[in-house]
């Protein structure tokens, strides 16, 4: 699978070194690569800070209402506060929709002729060329996690890999994890794809060939995930693979939706492997 995507990449680099562009679109704003480094940037800046916010804030109240208004009791609550699996859970619920549309309203309003443009400058918010690629998709998503685990758990000689989003998946109560699921496998891959497969891989192709700005967004997306995985380099394997497969999808299909769909399906598979080893745990 994974030489078969490779060969595919390749082929992109013959069949679609010319991309017909609209004249209107050429002559208008293009994503360039600071401005798309900078919103992947904002994009992680503003769940930093809406989830601080919104963590201070419900720790104020709380501490309030236990400690009545001490300064040392409402510092003390808000540290059990945030030392909480659901308190952090429940505020990746809240600020990564909050992120996610301010990041969608931003691109949608910055470049209103390229978002349904299928390919490159366009962000490829439109239909497949065909309704195939949601089926190739989804075996992709479901392709991916195993061959990538499988490279990473071999490089990291059976040590533990996870994202963060995974870790606190184990720690969740039930009540919170369908709306953490919900969360991960839809807004999450929405919004990345919009900015690494969209945004960044359009401001790529108008400086770099084919084949050059494919790797690059792929060591970017890998690389920006590490902090999430403490920086085990032994996971970026697993993180490339995936994002070469989401590259190829975006760049055949003409469309961004196959990508946000095998990104989804490839969390689905990761968190609910967590959920069903967390419940087999309690039996």
């Amino acid at each position: 699978m994974a030489l078969a995507i490779v060969h595919a990449i390749a082929e992109l680099v013959t069949d679609m070194s010319t991309n017909a562009v609209p004249k209107h679109i050429t002559q208008g704003r293009l994503p360039g690569l600071w401005t798309a480094l900078g919103l992947i940037a904002m994009y992680f800046l503003l769940q930093m800070v809406i989830g601080s916010v919104i963590g201070i804030i419900i720790g104020f109240a709380t501490g309030i209402a236990r400690h009545g208004g001490s300064a040392a009791g409402i510092n003390a609550q808000l540290q059990t506060v945030m030392t909480q699996p659901d308190t952090h859970s429940l505020l990746a619920i809240i600020t990564l929709p909050l992120a996610a549309l301010i990041i969608l309203y931003v691109a949608r309003q910055y470049w209103p002729t390229l978002w349904a443009l299928r390919q490159p400058p366009g962000l490829g918010m439109a239909h497949p060329t065909s309704p195939v690629f949601y089926g190739i998709a989804v075996g992709v998503g479901l392709l991916m996690p195993m061959l990538g685990g499988y490279i990473t758990q071999v490089l990291a000689h059976g040590q533990e890999v996870s994202q963060n989003v995974v870790q606190m998946g184990r720690g969740t109560s039930g009540d919170l994890r369908i709306p953490l699921l919900l969360i991960v496998i839809s807004i999450g891959p929405l919004v990345e794809e919009l900015l690494f497969r969209g945004v960044l891989l359009s401001a790529l192709m108008q400086r770099l060939r084919l084949g050059v700005a494919v790797a690059v967004c792929v060591v970017l997306f890998a690389a920006v995930h590490l902090p999430g995985l403490d920086f085990k380099w032994y996971a970026l394997p697993d993180l490339m693979l995936l994002a070469a497969a989401l590259c190829w999808l975006r760049l055949k299909s003409g469309s961004l939706w196959p990508a946000v769909l095998a990104h989804g399906v490839n969390n689905l598979f990761a968190m609910t492997a967590v959920f069903i080893a967390a419940a087999q745990q309690h039996v």
